[in-house]
């Protein structure tokens, strides 16, 4: 408890209840408990490293209407994405190590290997954003030290061949779409795994990679709609459209619409 509290001193003034000054002697390791300094440091440490990312996202582009510092919010925080597979018997397998490619609206980010176990003893695959628990942006992430997990997308695999359509193939893998955004190849042959294929769309995607905790995903605030959006003359107008169609390595289509309005229409 000394270590942590000679930590915390420093960095934020201990205050009591009465807004009295709280002495860095002895008393104030004997009035907590065993684990409050390390808890709090902690918890101070991980406000001030949300509330200096969420500042990042806060600006805009105006082209796409999307955070246009997302990169520079994902070095600062040491944000990596993972997958982690479940087997039938709670066995739980991590991959890391994907490849990245940032597009104008969106990150594709992709796991393959040689490796990877029997599509038919899996049951469930988990994606998550990963963060140092207390980063330091002196140096790179320690891969191995502790870490925040922040869950956003969870996906059946149990029966995924049989239940599934395959959205395309070739001579050696066959390709699937889950819902939301992620694309699974699995060799023919050997039912197993090739890759998985996720992409991320920039909208909350920090938040949703950050905010959230191990087993619960953010939850956004309700989007409530412009007062002129609820007009019944008018319905919803002046908003616009960003349409990005890509793959991985090439830009396909892109373009902006703007001013764009629908009405009201009854349906039979």
């Amino acid at each position: 408890s000394g270590i942590w509290l000679k930590l915390y001193s420093p960095k934020w003034k201990m205050k009591s209840k009465r807004t009295e000054t709280v002495s860095l002697g002895c008393a104030a390791l004997h009035d907590k408990k065993p684990g409050h300094w390390k808890k709090e440091y902690i918890f101070k440490q991980t406000c001030a490293f949300k509330t200096r990312v969420m500042r990042l996202v806060k600006f805009l582009d105006p082209y796409t209407g999307l955070p246009c510092k997302n990169k520079e919010a994902m070095k600062v925080s040491g944000l990596s994405w993972i997958i982690v597979l479940k087997d039938k018997n709670g066995k739980e397998r991590v991959v890391e190590k994907p490849k990245l490619s940032f597009k104008d609206t969106s990150v594709t980010i992709l796991w393959y290997g040689t490796d990877w176990p029997c599509l038919d003893i899996l049951s469930t695959l988990k994606l998550f954003g990963v963060t140092p628990l207390l980063p330091d942006q002196s140096r790179p992430p320690n891969k191995n030290g502790p870490r925040r997990f922040s869950l956003i997308a969870e996906y059946h695999l149990a029966n995924l061949t049989e239940s599934s359509v395959a959205v395309g193939a070739d001579e050696l893998v066959q390709l699937f779409s889950l819902s939301p955004g992620l694309l699974v190849g699995v060799w023919k042959e050997k039912n197993e795994i090739a890759f998985v294929m996720a992409n991320l769309h920039y909208n909350q995607l920090v938040e949703r990679s950050i905010l959230g905790s191990a087993t619960v995903q953010y939850a956004p605030p309700p989007n409530k709609p412009l007062l002129d959006d609820i007009d019944s003359e008018y319905g919803l107008h002046d908003y616009s459209l960003h349409l990005d169609l890509h793959g991985r390595s090439c830009m396909y289509l892109c373009g902006s619409f703007k001013c764009l309005f629908c009405r009201k229409r009854k349906v039979d």
